[in-house]
């Protein structure tokens, strides 16, 4: 030890060393090109698919409104063989569907699901219940929901 540090405590010694010296800040901004690049494309892709879910959202909408009318319809078959009509027309062009009547309507029904419900089922009531009074039938409904919910729009 040198002379000039004789006779100091451990503290005034440790007031004698230099402090430590801090290292310079860190930059946020990415150090290269790529990371940029990589960056833009998860926003591109971010928005290209939250477009996607609202168009789908919006193509769906004829399909919620269908099923809280059928809610409160309440098992009437005259009502809900006129929402299947309306929901169907929403859900496919009018040339394919208006014109349909009787065995044709429910084959269509029946192609567009992917079930016989319609033309062996309860469902053979949306051709008659609009014309004449009809019981109420809750196997009409839950197969009308069933359609509703789950019909092709590519079927036609």
């Amino acid at each position: 030890m040198s002379s000039h540090l004789d006779g100091l405590d451990l503290i005034a010694l440790l007031d004698l060393l230099a402090p430590v010296p801090q290292p310079s800040a860190i930059p946020l901004t990415p150090q290269t090109p790529g990371w940029v690049v990589l960056g833009l494309a998860l926003l591109v892709l971010a928005i290209a698919a939250l477009r996607r879910v609202r168009a789908r959202h919006q193509a769906t909408a004829y399909r919620r409104a269908a099923l809280a009318e059928l809610a409160d319809a309440q098992n009437d078959a005259a009502q809900i063989a006129a929402l299947i009509r309306r929901t169907a027309l929403a859900g496919y062009p009018r040339h394919v569907v208006a014109g349909l009547t009787g065995g044709d309507w429910l084959g269509f029904l029946d192609r567009s699901y992917g079930g016989t419900g319609f033309t062996d089922g309860p469902g053979q009531a949306v051709i008659t219940a609009p014309y004449q009074s009809s019981a109420a039938d809750p196997a009409l409904t839950a197969l009308a929901r069933n359609w509703i919910r789950g019909h092709n729009q590519r079927v036609a």
